[in-house]
């Protein structure tokens, strides 16, 4: 397996060389996994999607830059995953594109169960994941 990673953007946290972050730990792996997992405790107590990974990355970002890196993303694709969401109720209230809503919201929750679970496991093999289609805000 490859020894290093690469950060999403580019940019070396706390003053490294950029693209070059030493392997994460088993530690910051199972951090890593926490935050990508964490979006699905949406489904148990309704605010996961967006404070899970919040949490997870608030309190791990200083110390480990896989982590961090891992925490933005599963943030990012909570946040994109939410601002999709009220795009589809404002599709549903204009009463035409009814079927437009159905769609994304089939196609979010597909995506916001299984993307969550290969970026958790691939965050368990040391990888930094990126989701598809979603806004990098953070």
């Amino acid at each position: 397996m490859n020894d290093t990673y690469d950060s999403f953007d580019g940019q070396a946290a706390h003053g490294a060389a950029p693209g070059a972050f030493s392997f994460p730990t088993e530690d910051e792996r199972q951090w890593g996994l926490f935050a990508h997992l964490s979006i699905l405790s949406t489904y148990v107590t309704g605010i996961g999607l967006v404070a899970g990974p919040l949490i997870v990355w608030m309190m791990k970002k200083e110390e480990s830059a896989f982590v961090d890196a891992c925490g933005r993303e599963a943030l990012n694709f909570g946040i994109s995953v939410l601002l999709w969401n009220v795009a589809a109720v404002l599709c549903l209230l204009t009463i035409v594109l009814i079927p437009v809503a159905i769609v994304l919201w089939c196609v979010l929750g597909i995506a916001g169960i299984v993307l969550p679970i290969v970026a958790g496991l691939k965050a368990k093999e040391g990888v930094a994941y990126r989701y598809p289609f979603i806004l990098r805000l953070v």
